[in-house]
């Protein structure tokens, strides 16, 4: 049988237990997720957007000023190499080769004639001397001879070096007859025409960039360039695997590989330097439907872990974080009591941050951290389902 004392005793223990629970604060709603096991990639991307570009364009104009009498192509044609874009009015050119060709038959012309002299010289010559070792004729009858010869032979290098000279002055004429037009100097598309017919266009003056006559570009190459911040840059490696994303096709992404990384800072702005990171498409049919100029990201891989443990990089305390206090995040137990504990992290990428070190898969973080009240040793209760 309970004695009276015994009564008091547990009405008292009950009553402070209630007391306690009733004082109790309610509990605070967090964002919690499961410790699970999984894939982390290290990544970095572009600091601002990329631009598709071609591996081959040119920004064609003639080397010198005229009058637009010739569009060979349209904007959009397919060409070929060394076809015809674009003349200038070059008339005056054109008779001027045709003087210099016939200056060049006319030396052709007295060319063959003092050789011919000269090779009968030669003969007549040989005779006289034949002649002379004979003693049918005179020394100096045979000395002139070999004298006429001598001249004649003479007369015919002249002849045939002017004819050399009249041949070059024909490459000179035939170069500034070709300084007027512009022709395609690899296989591409038309990307633009600025010019129409009887319009002068004139080359671009030093140091001032005009618009050129022809925009070639070869479609069959396509690359990204994309500014990647300093920082990030010295881990980055050529033939490392890149995913390729693009405004124009939101919905994909393409498998890419870094080709080039720049020796030299591209731009400063406003105290961020950033170094060009040059990115090609894996597969070639990937960019049979690209256009150069669109915008693109590129994500660079720089490390992969399989099967480790990780979470969301929001999890992670970072308040005052030191050599000495390094990265942690809260637990929550099943009574829904909140404590604080230390990790040891690994590789991280925008979504997800591997741990080493103090923790294990099963466990509950808290991911909304930054909340009022949400500290070591409050009470809290989830809100939501954790995120898979």
């Amino acid at each position: 049988m309970v004695s009276r004392r015994h009564v008091i005793i547990i009405t008292v223990v009950l009553t402070a237990a209630a007391v306690l629970l009733l004082n109790r604060e309610k509990p605070l709603a967090v964002i919690t997720h499961v410790v699970e096991r999984g894939e982390v990639t290290a990544t970095v991307t572009n600091t601002r957007a990329g631009t598709v570009k071609a591996c081959r364009r040119a920004r064609l104009a003639p080397t010198i000023g005229g009058q637009i009498a010739r569009r060979a192509v349209s904007e959009g044609d397919r060409v070929t190499t060394h076809q015809l874009l674009l003349a200038l009015w070059n008339d005056d050119l054109k008779a001027q080769l045709a003087l210099t060709e016939r200056e060049a038959d006319a030396a052709a012309s007295h060319q063959q004639q003092s050789c011919l002299m000269s090779e009968r010289a030669r003969r007549e010559a040989e005779r006289q001397q034949a002649l002379l070792s004979k003693k049918l004729v005179s020394e100096e009858t045979a000395d002139q001879a070999i004298t006429n010869a001598l001249a004649l032979e003479a007369n015919c290098k002249a002849a045939t070096a002017n004819h050399e000279v009249s041949m070059r002055r024909i490459d000179v004429a035939r170069a500034n007859l070709e300084r007027t037009r512009i022709r395609a100097p690899f296989a591409g598309t038309v990307a633009k025409i600025n010019g129409e017919l009887a319009e002068f266009v004139t080359p671009s003056p030093v140091g001032v960039s005009t618009p050129p006559a022809v925009d070639l570009i070869d479609t069959s190459c396509l690359y990204i360039s994309a500014p990647i911040d300093e920082v990030d840059a010295p881990r980055i490696q050529t033939l490392m695997d890149a995913r390729i994303s693009l405004d124009a096709f939101p919905e994909q992404q393409f498998d890419g590989i870094v080709q080039r990384i720049a020796p030299y800072v591209l731009a400063v702005e406003k105290q961020a330097r950033t170094v060009e990171v040059e990115t090609v498409f894996s597969n070639p049919e990937d960019f049979k439907q690209m256009l150069p100029g669109y915008s693109a990201d590129v994500e660079i891989t720089l490390a992969s872990r399989r099967d480790v443990i990780r979470i969301p990089g929001e999890a992670i305390l970072r308040d005052n974080m030191t050599d000495e206090r390094k990265p942690a995040v809260l637990i929550i137990h099943n009574d829904g009591l909140l404590e604080r504990r230390t990790i040891t992290t690994g590789i991280a990428n925008w979504q997800f941050t591997e741990v080493t070190r103090g923790l294990k898969a099963g466990e509950t973080v808290v991911l909304s951290v930054n909340r009022d009240g949400v500290v070591d040793g409050a009470y809290a209760e989830s809100e939501q389902a954790s995120r898979k």
